[in-house]
């Protein structure tokens, strides 16, 4: 197969995509690697000519390769993930209410245009916590106690555009952390961005029913095939209040095998169902991985879902084509 892969400038040098792309390459593979921050695009050619079976995605928010991505979704090419449901999770106050549509337990969100306006929002709300809409990796989320304090924090917010605020919802000061790859789930415990603590440590955790039935849902609800999930264990339950399409997948064993696996089942399924187990993985000229480490005891095993995740828009014309000339051949 030959992929293209859309890299940002921030995970240039990130394992994750980096040892997924080396591993395509090792099984025999033609990744080539567009940089859309630091590539002069020619939008009106980038998806006439070349010929690759998918785009992949990993970029931060607000950075243009969506929209490259969403170019190469428009002639009818395959992405991973959907460009259509990466903007919707994205945009932060759409992903609020598409959750909430469909049944997903999130916080009560506000949004707004200017920071000011959070002014409205009633007293009996606080603490709120306030982050950007487009906002990723735990940039700029505050955790306002008060209306005074809000005053003191509107000259800090005024640069981040559209903002969202939620209730703040009491918890122990960490979150859980829900990976989907290759259609099983993989949990992880780590300190919350609102209560740092330098001796909490990321780490895999045993993965209640509860949480795994609603990060399931989430790939539904959005349309997600490789995403992540913060999750809150809350008074009254799990509370979600983040997702992420094509997270780091940190602690996840043998992470890069995995999500190399799992993008070309993707993109050999075209869109049809699977089982979503990793057995179900197409082949491919490459030894086997090795073996999960030691540490990933059945205690955290991960929750392989009865029923198949969503699966990526398939190519609708098989004639569309893309140049490989924008980035770096891997």
């Amino acid at each position: 197969m030959r992929l293209c892969f859309l890299v940002e400038e921030h995970y240039r040098h990130d394992g994750m995509p980096n040892e997924v792309i080396g591993q395509l390459t090792a099984w025999g593979h033609r990744v080539d690697v567009v940089r859309p921050g630091g590539s002069l695009l020619r939008m009106t050619e980038v998806v006439d000519t070349g010929a690759h079976d998918a785009w992949v995605l990993k970029t931060v928010s607000g950075g243009p390769g969506l929209t490259l991505l969403e170019a190469a979704a428009a002639t009818g090419l395959t992405t991973v993930n959907d460009a259509r449901s990466i903007r919707g999770v994205r945009d932060k106050a759409l992903a609020a209410a598409i959750g909430r549509g469909r049944g997903l337990p999130l916080p009560p969100t506000y949004a707004v245009a200017r920071p000011e306006l959070l002014r409205e929002i009633p007293a009996a709300e606080y603490p709120l916590v306030v982050k950007p809409a487009d906002g990723s990796s735990g940039r700029a989320v505050h955790l306002v106690s008060s209306p005074e304090r809000l005053e003191t924090l509107l000259p800090v917010l005024a640069g981040e555009g559209m903002l969202i605020a939620q209730p703040y919802v009491p918890n122990s000061g960490t979150d859980i952390k829900v990976y989907a790859v290759g259609g099983e789930l993989f949990a992880t415990e780590r300190c919350s961005p609102l209560h740092p603590d330098p001796s909490v440590r990321e780490r895999r955790v045993p993965l209640s029913s509860e949480v795994a039935a609603i990060a399931a849902q989430v790939g539904a609800v959005y349309g997600l095939d490789l995403y992540g999930v913060d999750v809150l264990l809350g008074p009254d339950g799990p509370v979600v209040v983040d997702v992420n399409d094509f997270p780091s997948f940190r602690q996840v064993p043998d992470a890069a095998a995995r999500v190399a696996r799992a993008v070309l089942g993707l993109v050999r399924a075209g869109g049809g169902p699977t089982t979503g187990a990793p057995a179900a993985a197409p082949a491919v000229p490459a030894p086997a991985p090795a073996p999960a480490p030691a540490a990933a005891t059945t205690t955290a095993a991960p929750v392989t879902l009865p029923y198949a995740l969503p699966l990526s828009i398939p190519a609708q014309s098989s004639s569309a084509q893309i140049p490989a000339a924008a980035g770096d051949t891997v």
